[in-house]
């Protein structure tokens, strides 16, 4: 089982080949992650924009446990040099919580335990000058 945060949700927003294959797979969303998704994309496009996501990813979200949310708040606190977003902490503990591999490409993430980590493709100028 895999958990996504919200990098990845944005990147399967954009169409990315490398994480739109996750939908494919065994996947959970915490609430607060597709709170901060749906917050992203209303703000970028619309309510109409987002209330679509809100249908297809619905399925896969999760509730999150207060005592989940305080380790978060514990883990963000204690890695405040790595500057870790609250939701982010939030999606971490919730995959180490639920046994699943927690999907991201913040750097911040490359070599912690659990972490499947995603590269962004970066798109090449083929244009001669």
């Amino acid at each position: 089982m895999k958990c996504l945060d919200t990098y990845a949700l944005i990147e399967i927003h954009q169409g990315n080949p490398k994480f739109t294959s996750l939908l494919h797979e065994d996947i959970i969303i915490a609430d607060p992650t597709f709170a901060e998704f749906y917050g992203l994309i209303y703000r970028k496009h619309d309510k109409i924009t987002a209330d679509y996501w809100q249908r297809k990813l619905e399925p896969f979200c999760r509730p999150v446990l207060l005592s989940t949310l305080i380790k978060a708040m514990q883990f963000r606190v204690d890695s405040r040099k790595d500057d870790i977003s609250f939701f982010d902490a939030v999606g971490y503990t919730f995959a180490l919580e639920n046994y699943c591999s927690f999907v991201t490409g913040d750097k911040e993430f490359e070599k912690m335990k659990g972490v499947e980590f995603v590269k962004k493709v970066k798109h090449i100028n083929n244009t001669k000058k």
